[in-house]
């Protein structure tokens, strides 16, 4: 982290004044409560009265035994094999020694003797993938709490990863800190869902919350982002897109209450949705934003090796009133710690961000920033998460009687088995929870080449758990897309085999259906941003449903009844350029690498025979001319 330099004079004289500022504001009661002959001293509304450190993190996303560095140049594994950067408790031991420095010694120059901070998380705590796994298994506590709980966040806001596998999913997070974490979003409700509604009502899930340091007030508002049903399964969960008429109301009422500082805490997927936000808000003096996975920082600032500056920290943008806003946020993983530092007067107003101080803070177990990690999260967290990840390996889901074949080339360029399988489990997901999310039964699977990424032939014999997140390792989730035009599912196929002959990721594997296709027809074109179809392609010839319907026939769509397809959420969203267009889908609570898993031990009863899954596939797509 950035040495505290030792520039006495500079910090006499800024002591000297802050110190006199402190004193009128004791003498008249504090910011708030100001006496009315305080205007006559307007020549303090330049000097710092009272500093505040905002710590944050964000997106930390269950790396729970954190991460390497890109061309990492200071050393690889370390701490008994632990990763080198990044981790929950070397996040804790930076986070305590940030705390530390904000409000004990000289204060920086240019800042106030009266000095606080606070700790916020911007959400997304936790994420689908084999760290995550080892908190589902029975008995085991929620990893992913304990070491948010651990850190000591003040309060976090929501984001749209804590909805993923259901609204219960989260209750059980929120429980699992047992009120001792408050979820804090002005814009979602959740009196739709039982679980969630009851923390709204004993307080762990909060429209705003006051923040207290060192005798001063800090209210938080936050924010989740309005495309939440898009993004996760938040089921009956609403959320209001009238995010700055919210913000600007509690802000108010935050003024009115006497509390002259405010911070918007928000998940709004991309900083630039929060920098054009702040020219709609009134009275928020700083913006945490998350869920873009940007990385700001300064010239000077330590990165982790690979990781590069996007932009400088923080930004900056007009609020409604023309005052200069700044807005931050961090990369995710537990790689950073998050600094901002502003400079408040003796009215509550920001008069300047102490950039100096300001920035990323890198979280390292090697180089000369390196930390030792929390000896409590380390044994309590990490090292049963490791071990969770060792069962993993020798765990047997299902023997195959076959070779399976996820070669990128292949899985990118013509069906393969693999391809099939993973298909297929998407579509017996979907089937499976079709009820339970109310949506109609798939009758086709979709699952986009490049999503299969083990690029290997897994070998006859056994497969492990630990293969099934080599497959799919992406925090995707199974989407029931319920009523897909004919016309529409012609041109998905077709965008499936668009590149053919040359390998894609939005080659598609299929499931319930099987078409043919000429690859020297006409390939589809569509505009790779939004997905829309400029030139329709008119490759496939015939397509069937293994029911027998015929949707296509001889290159013509045959009319009837729209289609119900189970995919990816990242395909249902338009990935890889897939022309599902607005069509309304259903995040069902399953990532598809639990798909895989599941419809390898209970739809296929842990065996994978040759006869349904043969090398080369079983004639599902296929060519003519």
């Amino acid at each position: 982290m950035k040495a505290l330099p030792r520039r006495h004079k500079r910090v006499a004289r800024a002591a000297t004044a802050t110190a006199l500022a402190s004193a009128l504001l004791t003498t008249s009661g504090g910011v708030a409560g100001a006496a009315p002959n305080a205007k006559a001293f307007g020549f303090f509304d330049d000097v710092p009265a009272f500093t505040l450190n905002v710590l944050f993190a964000n997106d930390m996303e269950s790396a729970l035994l954190g991460v390497s560095g890109d061309g990492t140049d200071e050393g690889e594994i370390v701490d008994g094999g632990q990763q080198p950067y990044g981790s929950p408790s070397r996040m804790a031991t930076v986070m305590d020694d940030l705390r530390k420095d904000a409000v004990t010694g000289w204060p920086e120059p240019g800042q106030a003797l009266w000095r606080g901070e606070v700790a916020v998380s911007g959400g997304d705590n936790f994420l689908a993938g084999p760290e995550f796994s080892a908190s589902q298994e029975d008995g085991a506590p929620f990893y992913d709490a304990r070491a948010v709980d651990e850190i000591g966040f003040d309060a976090t806001t929501i984001g749209n990863h804590e909805f993923d596998f259901g609204p219960e999913a989260f209750a059980d997070f929120i429980s699992a800190f047992d009120g001792s974490l408050e979820f804090v979003s002005t814009n979602v409700d959740v009196s739709g869902e039982p679980t969630l509604d009851a923390h709204a009502k004993d307080g762990t899930i909060l429209k705003s919350k006051v923040l207290r340091s060192r005798g001063q007030r800090v209210g938080m508002i936050g924010l989740t982002t309005p495309e939440l049903p898009s993004l996760s399964s938040p089921r009956n969960v609403e959320v209001d897109a009238e995010m700055a008429k919210l913000t600007n109301a509690l802000a108010s009422d935050f003024a009115d209450r006497g509390i002259d500082k405010v911070l918007l805490v928000s998940h709004l997927q991309d900083i630039d949705n929060e920098l054009e936000l702040v020219p709609q808000l009134k009275g928020v003096d700083a913006v945490v934003g998350a869920g873009g996975g940007e990385i700001l920082a300064g010239d000077d600032d330590r990165l982790i090796p690979g990781d590069e500056a996007e932009r400088g920290f923080p930004l900056y943008a007009d609020d409604a009133d023309g005052n200069r806003v700044p807005v931050v946020t961090t990369t995710g993983d537990y790689k950073y710690v998050g600094r901002l530092v502003l400079n408040f007067n003796w009215r509550g107003e920001v008069i300047d961000v102490d950039e100096a101080e300001t920035g990323p803070v890198r979280v390292s177990g090697v180089g000369p920033d390196a930390v030792h990690g929390d000896e409590k999260i380390r044994s309590e967290v990490e090292e049963p998460v490791a071990q969770h990840l060792d069962e993993l390996a020798e765990t047997t889901v299902a023997t195959s009687e076959v070779p399976l074949n996820g070669v990128r080339g292949d899985v990118r360029s013509k069906e393969t088995n693999l391809g099939n399988l993973v298909a297929d489990g998407l579509r017996w997901t979907g089937e499976q929870k079709a009820e339970e999310y109310g949506v109609t039964p798939p009758q086709v699977g979709i699952q986009n080449g490049g999503g299969i990424r083990n690029d290997s032939t897994l070998p006859a014999g056994d497969i492990s758990a630990l293969d099934t997140y080599d497959v799919a390792p992406f925090s995707n989730f199974v989407a029931v897309v319920p009523e897909v035009p004919r016309q529409v599912f012609r041109q998905l196929l077709e965008r499936g085999v668009a590149a053919s002959p040359d390998a894609a990721g939005a080659f598609m594997q299929v499931s319930g259906v099987k078409f043919t296709y000429d690859p020297n027809g006409k390939a589809q074109v569509v505009d790779e941003n939004s997905g829309e179809v400029l030139e329709p392609g008119e490759r496939v010839q015939d397509v069937t449903l293994d029911d027998g319907t015929v949707v296509v026939e001889d290159g013509r769509v045959v009319e009837g009844a729209p289609i119900s397809v189970a995919t990816n959420d990242f395909s249902a969203r338009g990935g890889d350029g897939y022309p599902f267009g607005d069509l309304d889908f259903t995040s069902v609570g399953t990532t598809y690498q639990q798909a895989v898993e599941g419809y390898l031990t209970d739809g296929l009863s842990g065996s994978v025979t040759a006869e349904q899954y043969p090398e080369g596939g079983n004639g599902r797509i296929t060519t003519t001319g």
